[in-house]
């Protein structure tokens, strides 16, 4: 089975977010980046298991530029068995599936896993864009998947509940909490990391349809409000008008 794995770098949840030229641009200074948590505890890991189970290889992709090598080598840490970095910023959520699927076409995997999201702009937008690309079916947010033959039984989130389905491969599947349990690379798996091959691929031709003009930080969260227990109507008042929850 061969399986393609779209990573992303986010910044770290504990970084401090800024922005400069009067909101125009994300502040990159002294931030420290990860790979995107949903896309390597769930996506990566539940491809690694499949391998194992099933047999056939797991490639990671990225779309970044050289500096980013360090974090695509630690997938390939994880169990990755090789990756692919096309040479470019990511610009936007299409830029990077139109790159992603260029790749794909011409590779013929039997599964493109994404996480649901990624944990800086939380779009859920590429791996629908990636299914529309490559003309395969798309399961968002996936919980837990099993796969016999061609075929995989998945669970995903719905509103109030969960949905089981059937796809045939090839497919494309966003994973969610649930898929896999976070794997901790070990001392062999970083020193074998760094002789698995790890391919550069220049961009496809792509125009731009769509660029941030303006960042902006939520409002700052105020003070916790204390109601008496006995005092039921300000409780109630407070969540009608103030919180605006009833």
């Amino acid at each position: 089975m061969k399986l393609l794995v779209c990573v992303s770098r986010v910044p770290d949840t504990t970084t401090k977010i800024t922005f400069k030229d009067g909101g125009a641009t994300f502040n990159t200074d002294g931030v420290k980046y990860i790979l995107n948590p949903y896309d390597e505890w769930y996506a990566l890991v539940r491809a690694i298991e499949l391998k194992e189970q099933l047999g056939g290889t797991v490639t990671a992709i990225h779309v970044g530029p050289a500096a980013n090598d360090t974090d695509i080598r630690k997938a390939l840490a994880i169990g990755a068995d090789n990756a692919v970095r096309i040479n470019a910023e990511a610009s936007s959520p299409a830029f990077v599936a139109t790159q992603i699927a260029a790749h794909a076409k011409a590779e013929g995997y039997d599964i493109v896993f994404t996480g649901k999201e990624t944990i800086n702009y939380n779009n859920s937008s590429v791996g629908a864009m990636l299914a529309e690309l490559l003309d395969m079916p798309f399961v968002s947010y996936g919980t837990h998947m099993d796969v016999a033959g061609n075929t995989a039984t998945i669970t995903r989130d719905i509103e109030g509940g969960a949905e089981v389905v059937e796809v045939d491969t090839p497919f494309v599947v966003s994973a969610s909490k649930g898929m896999a349990e976070q794997r901790i690379p070990n001392m062999r798996g970083i020193m074998m990391a760094k002789r698995k091959p790890l391919k550069v691929v220049e961009p496809a031709a792509f125009e731009e349809t769509e660029k941030a003009v303006h960042y902006e930080l939520p409002p700052a969260k105020t003070g916790v409000k204390l109601v008496d227990p006995e005092n039921m109507d300000e409780l109630v008042r407070l969540l009608h008008e103030e919180a605006k929850a009833i």
